[in-house]
């Protein structure tokens, strides 16, 4: 690592630098032991990933390749599943829900796939989060609760909760409501009988010996170890157990689990350990400003995402602002394109201060690709919508003639960016589009529009079409210039708002710009 980029790092505002330096205090002299600064992500596989892993994960990922920035300690990032948790919902949106109804409050990893794929539920959706993380290239080890539970990992941890059960409980209690606290307990014994991880109150038999005694569903009173996973702890007693026995340094959490994050860091002091560093995010919010909810399906997936905009244009969105509420919806997309591929084309000639507080540095650590975009992702939305159905070949076309040496092999980004552009157009823009009729002193200039571009010479540039464009504007009687803009987007493109308009005669090309017109004034 040069002398001059961590130099700029450490003086970064740029929020992975913010939260890299965090782990920098924490260990001003190295982690003791030597041992690698550990990150964590923590996943709920009672459901499939979605949007809101893959920003936890990415986030994450930021914060630890900027502090790989900003110092030479070895670091470690664990995907861990709580896949140990006691199944208390069927999901809508998996198979065989009655199969599964029966397995209610059973660990996941006890509890059979509905898929039919694997050896059980959490099994099925652990596969799915690290072909998900795999996906993306992320660099993890993934951990499984159950495995750590049940080799053992966990036991000296769990005595050490017995240990501090009194301790413990005077950190949770008062956060209760009186009639949860009668039947709290850190500890979660799962039953002999039925498998099932009980919600009971539980006594302290030998906390050396990790022994418990509680009341099992069947009403008898079991005395029974509760190490090697015979019990599991409750989730915020659980989350500090593992910060405490891996030694986590970095954690981040949704704003909804503040008061979690509180608690969690009360018990590990209990526990004798440190809590991590970290930060709260601002959950998404839908177009209408409501919070995301799986159960509601008012949010994005992933996998729509990606069908209308590549990977890089998520991390843009997902990098930006992360403490402020942001409408998470489809129409956001084609800003999120354009502004990835804006502040890429910024990268290489900004000072390296810039460029560190350049989004696209976080994206790709550093290693920001070359490659720059000779039109938007507006501009092609544009373009498709004026086409209406149309090929990936047909819009070839037209970009041949506004950059001639442009071919899918050469640019295979802005091929793929075709493919977005056409499946965006398709579902988002053609049902939308209405051409209205101009009125007014809008026909006029759209007849002076006409003539002009048929009196320039062929091959005129974009930059000579738009003085045109812009001259009318100025001369045709419009009270502003943005009331012609308006009027050409309106009346030619069918939308309120639309592109460069020299740029766009160029690209659809001078003669299919004036049917255009010549379309929009046989209606007037």
């Amino acid at each position: 690592m040069t002398t001059d980029l961590r130099s700029a790092a450490l003086d970064s505002k740029a929020w992975p630098f913010e939260e890299a330096r965090k782990l920098l205090k924490r260990y001003p002299d190295g982690k003791p032991g030597g041992g690698p600064v550990l990150f964590e992500t923590g996943y709920g596989p009672s459901g499939l990933p979605h949007i809101g892993t893959f920003n936890e994960v990415l986030r994450t990922t930021m914060v630890r390749n900027a502090f790989h920035a900003l110092s030479d300690q070895p670091t470690r990032l664990i995907a861990f599943s709580d896949d140990m948790d006691g199944l208390r919902k069927v999901p809508d949106n998996v198979p065989n829900g009655d199969m599964l109804r029966a397995h209610l409050g059973k660990p996941l990893t006890r509890i059979p796939d509905p898929f039919g794929k694997f050896d059980s539920f959490a099994a099925h959706n652990n596969a799915m989060l690290r072909q998900f993380l795999d996906r993306f290239g992320f660099d993890y080890d993934f951990a499984s609760s159950t495995e750590y539970y049940e080799g053992g990992r966990f036991d000296d941890a769990i005595k050490g909760v017995l240990r501090h059960y009194q301790g413990i409980l005077d950190v949770m209690l008062p956060t209760l409501r009186a009639e949860r606290r009668e039947t709290y307990s850190p500890v979660l014994p799962v039953s002999p009988t039925s498998g099932i991880v009980l919600q009971v109150p539980v006594e302290v038999v030998d906390a050396e010996a990790g022994t418990i005694a509680f009341t099992d569903d069947s009403g008898e009173r079991i005395v029974q170890s509760a190490l090697g996973g015979r019990s599991k702890l409750q989730w915020k007693v659980d989350w500090a157990m593992r910060w405490v026995a891996l030694g986590v340094d970095y954690e981040m959490a949704g704003k909804d689990l503040i008061d979690s994050v509180t608690q969690s860091s009360k018990i590990a002091r209990v526990l004798g350990g440190r809590p991590p560093e970290g930060f709260n995010y601002e959950m998404f919010l839908d177009e209408k400003g409501e919070k995301i909810s799986k159960s509601k399906g008012n949010g994005l997936s992933l996998d729509q995402w990606l069908t209308y905009g590549p990977e890089e244009s998520l991390a843009f969105f997902a990098y930006r602002e992360p403490k402020k509420a942001k409408a998470l919806h489809f129409g956001v997309i084609p800003r999120a394109v354009d502004d990835y591929w804006q502040f890429r084309g910024n990268y290489p000639t900004q000072e390296l201060p810039q460029k560190l507080g350049n989004p696209v540095h976080h994206i790709h650590d550093g290693k920001v690709p070359e490659a720059t975009l000779p039109v938007t992702f507006g501009l092609l939305l544009n373009l498709v919508g004026v086409m209406g159905e149309a090929s990936q070949e047909q819009v070839w076309g037209y970009l041949r003639n506004y950059v001639p040496d442009a071919t899918p092999e050469r640019d295979p980004e802005l091929d793929r960016l075709i493919g977005y552009a056409l499946a965006y157009a398709r579902d988002f823009v053609a049902p939308t589009l209405h051409r209205r009729a101009p009125a007014g002193v809008e026909i006029d200039a759209l007849r002076r529009l006409d003539a002009d571009l048929a009196a320039l010479p062929a091959g005129a540039s974009a930059e000579a079409i738009q003085n045109v464009v812009y001259e009318i504007g100025k001369t045709a009687g419009f009270d502003t210039l943005r009331d012609w803009f308006k009027a050409l987007y309106e009346t030619l493109l069918g939308s309120e708002q639309g592109p460069r308009m020299g740029s766009f005669i160029a690209l659809y090309g001078v003669e299919n710009s004036r049917r255009l017109i010549a379309e929009a004034l046989a209606k007037a």
